[in-house]
């Protein structure tokens, strides 16, 4: 079976595009329902999520994914500040790496700790011990998984969370001149989206 797993961001955008976020989710959920894929929910169940991991599955989940990465726009009023003027708003859509492409991420530099989830997330968070803090030595970065129900599986994404750290990190290198909001997780393209929504309900609209 295909597979492939979407990491949608807001870099370091206001709360309102953490709120797009949530929302572009969401649609990409329905989207890749109706196209007959699997699609669920890895990381990223609070109310106003940073970044999310969409894990899309099935016959054809490639080029869905192809067909979101980059710039995603959303048109609308902010949730936030009505009287707000700005209506567009913006967050990154890439692919999480594969286990093929942690190539900087190796198994004996990461320390693994098991915990008890907490914090929101409400049904989703387990309340075992089968949350997972990894910690990689040689740069410090840590990173919390407690979505899945077994150890094993929040152990694996909090392996990939590191890995997107690390190419953040690395993006961040090489975009050392640039300004600080192209610098996060990845460039977000302002005025060049590849796919655009608008209301509520995240309706799609041309590009």
């Amino acid at each position: 079976m295909n597979e492939v797993i979407l990491h949608i961001t807001a870099g370091k955008g206001p709360q309102e595009c953490c709120w797009v976020v949530a929302g572009l989710a969401r649609a990409f959920t329905r989207e890749a329902k109706a196209a007959g894929l699997e699609c669920a929910l890895l990381d990223g169940a609070e109310a106003l999520p940073a970044s999310v991991l969409l894990r899309i599955a099935g016959e054809g989940s490639v080029v869905f994914a192809a067909q979101r990465i980059g710039t995603n726009q959303w048109i609308g009023n902010s949730p936030f500040r009505p009287t707000h003027k700005r209506r567009n708003w913006f967050v990154g859509v890439s692919l999480a790496p594969t286990p093929e492409e942690m190539i900087d991420l190796e198994e004996e530099d990461i320390d693994y700790q098991a915990m008890r989830a907490s914090g929101p997330g409400g049904q989703h968070v387990n309340k075992t011990d089968s949350a997972v803090r990894a910690t990689h030595r040689p740069t410090g970065l840590v990173a919390m998984a407690q979505e899945q129900r077994s150890q094993h599986a929040n152990r694996k994404l909090a392996r990939l969370k590191l890995a997107i750290m690390l190419q953040a990190r690395h993006q961040q290198a090489r975009d050392d001149g640039r300004r600080e909001q192209w610098q996060v997780h990845q460039e977000l393209e302002r005025g060049n989206a590849v796919r655009v929504y608008a209301g509520e309900r995240f309706q799609l609209r041309s590009a």
